[in-house]
């Protein structure tokens, strides 16, 4: 059986991707038409608006993290020195691969909200209103417009580059194999070197200042020292999930000789380790700002738990942590195709929603919004990256057949 082979997408596939961005756009299209009519003052028209871009920004800034947890992913296992995921290594790069395409997206919405004069997304961008606020003002040194450029834009151009050089160093194996204990000790310290400055990287933004600025300054009011964390590990386990659909779907469709159940029981103990994690983190925030009960802190919490958010709330924790902890606790359960095609879409559903009640309680706080329509426009993002994947891994080989710990990758066993 030979091992080199590279994926061919079908016309269904394209097709379906393409329809999801067409039905994307779409919505896209219908939420501005009924944002941007006529609003009987000022202030409901800003309110109508800032609906629009909260959309955007939710989406965009949650599909952007969930494709770079792969990076992160193949990162992690490289410094590791982990050979089990070789065998289905080219999808997590894939999935990396549409870092650059939703990054640029996700600036541009991100740069438009800052700078489009609308200040109700973003409070602390009406210098007038920071100047009056002593909270907005003691964070004027790294909330402010300039300081969000700068730090955007290198942000995501780091995490392009790295992951753009991470990819390159894998595929040279294909036409350059190291075939000697030098080269494969030269090949493992590029690798290892390219996946430590990622990690450095990653660490200074996803794991600190990125959701502080994106995210956390919705609520600039408020803060809390495990935010970050507690975005990662949403994001993380909503990446694995995406790339378990892909190794699957490849799977099932005669792709992938070398991935067995062994992987994909490994797969599944991801999703159901850090649905844990994630668990871990909202308790552990939720608890102790409940339990201290002070009101600075319990501002936050408030109207997501007792107001007309509570619903998502609580649904959202059933979603994240009930359904993984009784589902996939089981061995049966990571080894079962359909079941974790289920749970890995169910998990990105739910942490999608949990993106969604960290943005729209502060900008709506008096009436949950169409959500339908912001399931619409997140239609549009799976279709890039459905499309961008595929394109992808058609252009490579789908094994790393010439990679040094292949062979370790064909032998693993759980």
């Amino acid at each position: 059986m030979s091992i080199v082979e590279k994926f061919i997408p079908t016309k269904k596939y394209n097709t379906v991707a393409f329809v999801l961005m067409a039905i994307g756009l779409v919505a896209v299209i219908a939420l501005y038409i009924s944002t941007h009519g006529a609003a009987a003052t000022p202030e409901e028209e800003h309110a109508n608006h800032a609906r629009f871009w909260a959309s955007l920004l939710q989406n965009s800034v949650f599909f952007l993290l969930v494709v770079n947890a792969a990076m992160f992913f193949m990162c992690a296992t490289t410094l590791a020195w982990g050979g089990w995921q070789i065998a289905f290594t080219r999808v997590t790069e894939a999935v990396s691969s549409v870092v650059p395409v939703i990054g640029v997206i996700a600036v541009a919405i991100l740069l438009s909200i800052v700078y489009g004069g609308n200040h109700n997304i973003y409070h602390w961008t009406d210098a007038a209103h920071v100047e009056h606020d002593p909270i907005l003002l003691f964070k004027k040194g790294f909330l402010n417009p300039t300081f969000f450029t700068v730090v955007t834009v290198i942000t995501v151009l780091l995490w392009s580059f790295l992951g753009w050089r991470m990819r390159q160093i894998s595929r040279s194996t294909d036409d350059n194999p190291p075939t000697t204990v030098e080269q494969k000790k030269k090949f493992t310290f590029n690798n290892t070197v390219a996946a430590a400055l990622f990690m450095i990287v990653f660490a200074l933004t996803v794991m600190s200042s990125i959701p502080w600025l994106w995210l956390m300054s919705i609520d600039a009011h408020w803060f809390s020292t495990m935010y970050s964390w507690y975005t990662f590990a949403s994001t993380f386990v909503s990446g694995v999930a995406v790339i378990t659909l892909f190794v699957i779907f490849l799977k099932n469709n005669g792709y992938l000789h070398l991935v067995n159940r062994e992987h994909v029981h490994d797969l599944g103990k991801f999703m159901f380790a850090f649905s844990i994690f994630w668990t871990y983190l909202w308790f552990s925030q939720f608890m102790l700002i409940w339990y201290a009960n002070i009101p600075e802190e319990t501002i936050y919490f408030k109207p997501r738990t007792e107001g007309i958010y509570g619903p998502m709330f609580w649904m959202m924790f059933i979603i994240n942590f009930v359904a993984p902890i009784l589902i996939l606790m089981s061995r049966d359960s990571k080894r079962n195709y359909t079941t974790l095609t289920i749970m890995s879409v169910l998990i990105i559903f739910g942490h999608w929603l949990d993106f969604y009640q960290m943005v729209f309680p502060a900008v709506s706080p008096n009436k949950v919004p169409f959500i339908l329509a912001d399931m619409g426009v997140a239609l549009f993002f799976i279709g890039i990256i459905m499309f961008v994947t595929g394109k992808t891994l058609s252009k490579y080989s789908l094994v790393a057949k010439k990679h040094p710990f292949v062979k370790e990758s064909v032998i693993h066993h759980t």
